[in-house]
């Protein structure tokens, strides 16, 4: 099922729910351009993700590293990790594996075959290339497991189970070095405070020192961060996180732009106009009318 209005809490972290009725597994065919931002935007998750891109071409960024994935290949992303993927080529359509890590593997194989790969600073992500042998068995499993979850045969949840378990092996077996850097642990974790803060205080006045603090850093050591790992500077993406906020507001009937650009933090409706033009490519009042008339 295509999530469209993809919910996260303040702290970024997705508030999907990525199960079926018995398992802490979700399986489902996203086109990205059909989202409400229109790019699937910076979440993150506990559960371990698989992707693999059916049709088109996407980006995604992955903590502070971006990567091209094509058309038959896909990516695992870790847990925990910040992620977000735009449509490249237009026309993107991935399959999306979600799965609890404490379900990849019996509760007893966790410590030593789960944990230590999910604690790894180095690594974010997992590029899966279809002409590599354990990359085309994992990418394969993942069209096995959506039927499965589709078409729920007899026992399905037992077949869903031994697939799961033949990805992990596929992935482990090729002897990734495990590193486990705190300095990196703690700078996703001040990231993702400062992000916390914005989207708790966005409708409210956001002195760059406030965003600093939250993140007990110095303002321009906040602005290296967000440089670093968001690609942009913390005005900028408070700026571009109120737009996507007024998204799902304009789709109200009863709104008007000048409202929306109050609710969302804005202090000048003129202001929000340009700033909505220029990240959209679209006014607000157009991106209302084309929205209602869908």
């Amino acid at each position: 099922m295509q999530i469209k209005n993809f919910k996260v809490d303040q702290s970024l972290k997705e508030l999907t729910s990525h199960r079926t009725v018995v398992m802490p597994v979700a399986c489902y065919e996203t086109e990205i351009a059909h989202n409400i931002n229109g790019k699937i935007p910076l979440h993150w998750h506990e559960e371990i993700q698989f992707v693999l891109i059916k049709k088109g071409e996407a980006m995604f960024q992955i903590n502070e590293e971006k990567r091209m994935v094509s058309e038959g290949d896909g990516i695992f992303i870790n847990s925990g990790c910040l992620h977000l993927a735009e449509d490249v080529s237009g026309d993107c359509i991935y399959i999306c594996l979600n799965v609890s890590p404490h379900f990849m593997l019996p509760q007893e194989l966790f410590t030593s075959n789960i944990y230590p790969y999910i604690q790894a600073t180095n690594l974010p992500y997992i590029y899966m290339n279809a002409y590599d042998q354990w990359g085309k068995n994992i990418l394969d499993s993942m069209i096995k497991i959506k039927s499965l979850i589709q078409h729920k045969p007899p026992f399905y949840e037992v077949d869903i189970s031994s697939q799961l378990t033949f990805i992990w092996q596929q992935l482990i077996m090729n002897g990734f070095q495990l590193e486990y850097d705190r300095t990196e642990v703690e700078k996703n974790r001040r990231m993702k405070e400062m992000l916390n803060w914005i989207h708790l205080h966005y409708v409210e006045k956001v002195p760059l020192n406030d965003i600093a603090r939250a993140g007990q850093l110095s303002s321009s050591e906040c602005c290296r961060y967000f440089k670093r790992i968001l690609k942009t500077t913390p005005i900028s993406y408070l700026i571009n996180y109120r737009i996507q906020k007024s998204l799902i507001l304009l789709q109200d009937p009863e709104s008007n732009v000048t409202e929306v650009a109050f609710k969302v933090g804005f202090n000048s409706t003129s202001y929000f106009i340009s700033k909505f033009r220029k990240s959209m490519d679209i006014t607000p009042s157009a991106y209302k009318k084309e929205r209602q008339a869908k």
